[in-house]
């Protein structure tokens, strides 16, 4: 495996994870090849990302209606480590890599159910002013929710 410019050592990178989303490879994400499409995974971080601030609490105020802030991706890729076919269950994990001002820096890894890594990935996220299509600072409480793995009190 090549090295990867955003993971320093795999296995203390993988042990910081602990939110996952579950998915089964639909034969529509498949090419013809048989093997999971290159863009997918994509669609798979997009997913996971909205469970995950689902599960911190965000999604539910940035999607009202009033609400002045909305979560933007500034920026994506994805590291492929082995094929992905179809009818395979996959975990996508998600993690709050590193927090800025208003920006977080997300990191994603899928797995197989056999515990391998099949694909990384990493991007920015934004919180932005929906008026004035600025960053938008975190607030202590949201940033604590980032930093700490845990989820907003019901």
């Amino acid at each position: 495996m090549s090295k990867i410019n955003y993971i320093s050592d795999m296995a203390e990178w993988d042990k910081g994870f602990d939110f996952y989303y579950e998915i089964k490879v639909r034969f529509s994400e498949t090419d013809m090849f048989g093997h999971l499409n290159n863009t997918v995974p994509f669609t798979y971080f997009e997913m996971a990302r909205i469970e995950f601030f689902k599960y911190k609490g965000f999604m539910q105020e940035w999607v009202k209606p009033m609400n002045e802030t909305i979560p933007v991706v500034a920026d994506l890729q994805c590291d492929f480590l082995q094929q992905v076919f179809f009818d395979e269950n996959l975990k996508v994990y998600v993690k709050a890599n590193a927090i800025g001002k208003s920006s977080v820096d997300i990191h994603y890894m899928g797995k197989k159910e056999d515990g391998s890594i099949c694909f990384t990935g990493r991007g920015a996220m934004v919180q932005m002013s929906k008026r004035e299509g600025k960053g938008v600072p975190w607030t202590e409480d949201q940033r604590k929710l980032l930093e700490n793995h845990e989820k907003i009190k019901a």
